[in-house]
C-alpha cells in the first residue's frame, strides 16, 4: 500500500518537474520569438539612416551575378542607356534607391547591389543615396522623391515597393516626375516579395501586386528585375527555407527570419538578381532622352508633394522644434529640418489647396493621440480603400472618425509615419484637430507589448501630434 502510494506522488512529482520543464522550453522559445520580434520591428520601423552611404565599407559582402538562368528573372526592355553611357566613360554617377524598409536596411540587398555596381567600374566616381523609408509605399514615395532624390539630380534610380503598397498610381507619379525633372534619368523597378508568393513564382506567374506595376514597367519600357524568383526556385528544389527562425539549425539557405526581411543570405540572392541583369544591360549604352508618353492611368500622383509644414497655419498651442536638439527625435532630422508639435485637445493646423489629396508625414510614438479632419467645414467619415494606404472621404453628413496616430510599432519607440486621404478633385480648406479622446493603447499593443505601457502608463496617456510634413496632390493655394 505504502510503495503504491509512493510510486504514484513519484510519478506526480515527476510529471510536475516534466510540465514545468515544458512550459519552461515554451516560455523560453516564446522569449525568444517575442525578443526577434522586437528586434525586427525596431530594426524596420526607426528614422532616418544617413541620405548618402558608401557601399565599400568592409562589412558589405561581395555579391556576383551567380550561376541561376530564368528567362523571366529581368526584363531589360530599352535598359538603362544613359548610366552605362556614362559609366565607360568613367563620367561621375549618383544612383538613388528608394523602398520600404527592405530598401532602408543594411545587406537587405541595396549595399550587395551597390557594391557590385561600383566595382563593375572601380574607376568611375559614383554617389549612392538610400530613401527608403520602413513600412511606406508608393503614395508616400510620389510625394517624397522631389526632396529626397531628384534634388541630388540621380543618374540612376532604382524603385522597390512591391511589398509596401504597390499603388499603380503611385508608382505612375514617380515615373513621371522621375523623367519631368531630367528625361536622361533612367529607372529600374525592384520587386521583392514575401510569404506565399513563391509559390506563384514557382507555378511560373507572377504575384498579382506586381503585375499591375509590370503593366507600367512595360508601358514605359523600364527594365525591371523579379529579385524572388531564384529565390523562389531554390524552395521549389528544397535548397531555401523562406521563413525560418535565427537559431534553426540546417544547411538549407535561410532567406529570412519574418518572411519579409531577408537576412543577409536572402539580401545576396536578391542583389545577385540586380547584378545579373546589369552584366545583361551593360551593352545599351547610348546618350538617350526618355519619351514621357501621356499617362496609363488617369488618376496617377503625378502632382504629388511634400511641403514643409509653414505651408499650413498653425493654431497657437503648437511649438516648432529641431529634431536634431532631440535624442528620440534625431533619428528624424534627414526627414524634417523641423517638426510641430501640439500636446493639447483643440490645438489645430489648416490650408487650403486646389487637386484631391491631402496627408501628412508624422511621427509616432507612446505619447501621440488622434486628430479629426474637417473639409470645407464638414466634420470627414473615414473609410479605408481596401488594397492601398490612401483613406477616401466622405462628407455627407456630420459624423466624425478619428485619425488615430498610435499603432502597434509604437511601444516605447518612434516611427516616421503618413496618412491620406482623398478628396474630390476641386479646391478645398481642410483643417486638422487634435482629439481629447485617447486610444485604448494598451489593447492596440497586446498582451506581449504592456510591459512598458503597464509600468509608465503616464507616457502614453497623451494626446500629442507631431506633424513633419504636409503631403498633397494639386496645388497649395493662399487662405483667404
Amino acid at each position: 500500500m505504502k510503495f503504491a502510494m509512493f510510486c504514484k506522488s513519484a510519478c506526480l512529482l515527476v510529471g510536475l518537474v516534466l510540465s514545468l520543464a515544458c512550459k519552461a522550453q515554451k516560455n523560453t522559445q516564446m522569449s525568444k520569438e517575442t525578443q526577434e520580434r522586437e528586434r525586427l520591428i525596431a530594426a524596420s520601423q526607426a528614422g532616418a539612416l544617413p541620405l548618402f552611404f558608401d557601399p565599400l565599407v568592409p562589412a558589405t559582402p561581395t555579391v556576383t551575378p551567380g550561376t541561376f538562368s530564368n528567362a523571366n528573372d529581368f526584363l531589360v526592355r530599352k535598359g538603362l542607356p544613359n548610366f552605362f553611357n556614362k559609366a565607360k566613360k568613367k563620367q561621375p554617377l549618383v544612383i538613388g534607391y528608394i523602398g520600404g524598409s527592405i530598401t532602408r536596411g543594411i545587406n537587405l540587398y541595396r549595399m550587395q547591389s551597390a557594391k557590385f555596381i561600383q566595382e563593375m567600374y572601380p574607376n568611375t566616381k559614383m554617389q549612392f543615396i538610400n530613401a527608403g523609408i520602413s513600412g511606406t509605399g508608393t503614395d508616400l514615395g510620389a510625394c517624397r522623391i522631389q526632396e529626397q532624390v531628384l534634388q541630388y539630380k540621380p543618374d540612376l534610380i532604382f524603385v522597390e515597393f512591391a511589398v509596401n503598397n504597390a499603388f499603380a498610381e503611385g508608382m505612375e507619379g514617380i515615373i513621371r516626375q522621375i523623367w519631368k525633372a531630367n528625361p536622361q534619368t533612367d529607372i529600374c523597378l525592384l520587386y521583392t516579395i514575401y510569404s506565399g508568393q513563391t509559390k506563384t513564382y514557382a507555378s511560373g506567374k507572377i504575384p498579382p501586386n506586381i503585375l499591375g506595376l509590370e503593366k507600367l514597367a512595360d508601358y514605359y519600357q523600364i527594365p525591371s528585375v523579379h529579385m524572388g524568383l531564384e529565390a523562389s526556385m531554390l524552395e521549389k528544389e528544397d535548397k531555401l527555407l523562406w521563413k525560418a527562425p535565427a537559431e534553426t539549425q540546417t544547411d538549407k539557405i535561410i532567406f529570412s527570419n519574418d518572411g519579409t526581411h531577408p537576412v543577409e543570405a536572402g539580401g545576396n540572392l536578391y542583389a545577385q538578381a540586380i547584378a545579373r541583369s546589369f552584366v545583361k544591360m551593360q551593352d545599351y549604352a547610348e546618350n538617350k532622352n526618355h519619351e514621357l508618353p501621356k499617362p496609363l492611368l488617369a488618376d496617377n500622383w503625378e502632382e504629388a508633394k511634400m511641403l514643409a509644414p509653414f505651408v499650413a497655419q498653425f493654431s497657437k498651442g503648437w511649438t516648432k522644434f529641431d529634431p536634431n536638439g532631440l535624442a528620440d527625435f534625431k533619428q528624424f532630422a534627414g526627414w524634417f529640418p523641423y517638426v510641430m508639435k501640439a500636446e493639447k485637445p483643440g490645438e489645430y493646423f489648416t490650408f487650403k489647396f486646389k487637386g484631391n489629396m491631402i496627408g501628412f508625414f508624422d511621427i509616432g510614438g507612446p505619447e501621440v493621440g488622434q486628430l479629426t479632419l474637417e473639409i470645407d467645414g464638414m466634420k470627414a467619415t473615414i473609410q479605408k480603400q481596401a488594397g492601398t494606404l490612401v483613406l477616401k472621404t466622405q462628407t455627407e453628413n456630420n459624423t466624425e472618425d478619428l485619425i488615430n496616430r498610435f499603432n502597434f510599432y509604437c511601444n516605447n519607440r518612434y516611427r516616421g509615419q503618413a496618412e491620406f486621404f482623398e478628396l474630390a478633385d476641386g479646391i478645398h480648406t481642410v483643417k486638422f484637430t487634435v482629439s481629447d479622446i485617447i486610444p485604448d493603447k494598451k489593447q492596440i499593443l497586446g498582451e506581449s507589448q504592456s510591459a512598458d505601457i503597464t509600468a509608465n502608463p503616464a507616457k502614453y496617456n497623451k494626446t500629442v501630434a507631431y506633424i513633419g510634413k504636409i503631403l498633397i496632390k494639386g496645388e497649395i493655394l493662399p487662405m483667404n
